[in-house]
């Protein structure tokens, strides 16, 4: 490890354009030193070309690292892995970084010894160009601790957070989710009770496009709702370990994202997975609202018509509610 040093793990898949205005907003950056990890997932354009062009243009900063497609989460631990720096900054390769951010940032960590992670605002910029006046999601709110807020929604993005290496260390690897792999990954974070310091600016720019993204698939496809009941299986465990108790308002409303994603599931054909996430959302929900009427009359139903079956009508049910 190297004492200032601030390494950016980027990786990239079939981005060429955008990976170079990814990369001159981190060679932007007021703050040195910094070094540069592009991560080539498997590209079948001329990515990799610019990856490789960029590195021979920068060769002091940024380097490349190429591996068969394995999805975002390993894409970053092959970085991480890579990384010498004190601190880790994770970018993906759509947005960008504000010329203040690491700067911001790492004097925060320095004067804030007892935080792990320091963050502040992200801008969004919709694809029509149009950029909201408001901090986005969540992160223009101050909070001491990543848990229990996180178990209602990730609310920073990905380039958002500085990381001091050894809090990632203390995390451990990225999985090879492809689906909500970060929410995961800060939820592990967050379970280890790091602090937070916070920057009260906008340090980043989060840009929506028409280019493609994981997060955008058909809501009820098999693989795709794997995934998602796969990391909310791994949340729930993160949060359970962090102590968060049954009875808190984060806890209950994650207990019923489980049920709802139960339905879902099931609606999707996954049996197994809308069966293992009912029970897990009983679990969360504590004994007294897990054995609550709603639960009961639902497993029954399941037991009688089959929770793919039963997955279905439930999932028709709310969306004619939803549209009332």
């Amino acid at each position: 490890m190297t004492a200032g040093l601030v390494s950016t793990i980027i990786p990239v898949y079939n981005r060429a354009a955008m990976l170079r205005e990814a990369i001159a907003s981190v060679l932007a950056q007021t703050y040195r030193p910094i070094e540069i990890i592009i991560v080539d997932d498997g590209s079948t354009d001329d990515t990799a070309r610019v990856a490789d062009e960029l590195a021979q243009m920068n060769p002091q900063e940024v380097r490349v690292i190429h591996q068969s497609n394995s999805g975002p989460g390993l894409a970053r631990e092959a970085g991480r892995v890579a990384a010498g720096g004190e601190f880790i900054q994770y970018l993906d390769s759509d947005d960008l970084l504000m010329p203040e951010k690491f700067a911001k940032q790492v004097a925060g960590l320095r004067a804030h010894p007892e935080c792990g992670v320091s963050y502040g605002k992200t801008r969004y910029r919709h694809a029509d160009g149009r950029v909201e006046a408001l901090a986005w999601k969540g992160s223009g709110t101050k909070v001491e601790t990543m848990f229990p807020a996180f178990l209602m929604s990730r609310w920073w993005d990905t380039p958002t957070p500085l990381y001091r290496a050894s809090v990632c260390e203390q995390a451990g690897p990225w999985t090879d989710l492809r689906l909500e792999e970060d929410w995961e990954y800060d939820c592990r974070v967050a379970s280890l009770g790091v602090r937070l310091h916070y920057c009260d600016e906008f340090i980043v720019e989060v840009r929506d496009h028409d280019e493609g993204r994981l997060c955008k698939g058909e809501a009820f496809d098999p693989a795709r709702m794997r995934e998602r009941a796969r990391s909310h299986r791994l949340i729930l465990a993160h949060a359970q370990r962090a102590g968060i108790a049954e009875e808190s308002g984060e806890m209950q409303h994650f207990g019923r994202e489980l049920f709802l994603l139960s339905r879902q599931c099931g609606a999707a054909g996954l049996a197994e997975e809308s069966k293992e996430l009912f029970e897990l959302a009983r679990q969360a929900s504590g004994e007294a609202r897990g054995n609550g009427w709603d639960f009961k009359l639902y497993g029954t139903l399941a037991s009688i018509a089959g929770w793919t079956r039963l997955g279905k009508m439930a999932c028709y049910s709310d969306s004619i509610r939803n549209e009332r």
